[in-house]
């Protein structure tokens, strides 16, 4: 799975999707534990084919997050209407949350975007109930700015 555009982290590898990740993507986003606080409702195929698997290039960026050599979850980032910004998105296996994995992971896409990319905000959007990933994002250096229907926005700034 190893790619130049990869993406290395303390605890984590990002690799960018490709086609030979569809299988893996398909089932993950067809379990209701995955896509919990990812809208919800398990992806059938062919969204996830559409939306996950590199199809959106450039605008939208996907990730296959990897600990130890094996995959634990997957992460993207898209870009905002004002130019040097946009979000990031990220979701992890079951077995794989509580373990320092997601703020390692959103550290490093971070870094990515504010270095190479020249970036100088990034927001994720939380549902304010879910407290692990809310927890997740402020170890990763994020700062709530707003909520809104039981969604939070969090910000981090170049320089922060």
């Amino acid at each position: 799975m190893a790619d130049d555009l990869s993406l290395d982290g303390l605890l984590t590898r990002l690799v960018p999707t490709a086609e030979r990740d569809l299988d893996l993507l398909a089932t993950w986003f067809a379990t209701p534990e995955f896509v919990e606080h990812w809208g919800g409702e398990p992806q059938p195929r062919e969204v996830v084919a559409d939306k996950y698997v590199g199809r959106r290039r450039p605008r939208v960026e996907s990730y296959i997050v990897l600990a130890r050599g094996e995959p634990v979850g997957y992460a993207q980032y898209w870009h905002a209407a004002v130019a040097g910004e946009g979000g990031i998105d990220m979701v992890l296996i079951p077995e794989s949350r509580g373990r320092g994995l997601g703020p390692d992971a959103a550290c490093t896409l971070v870094t990515h975007l504010f270095r190479d990319l020249g970036w100088r905000r990034v927001t994720v959007d939380p549902a304010a109930g879910n407290a692990r990933a809310v927890r997740g994002w402020e170890k990763a250096g994020f700062r709530q700015v707003s909520y809104e229907d039981g969604q939070l926005l969090m910000e981090r700034r170049a320089g922060d």
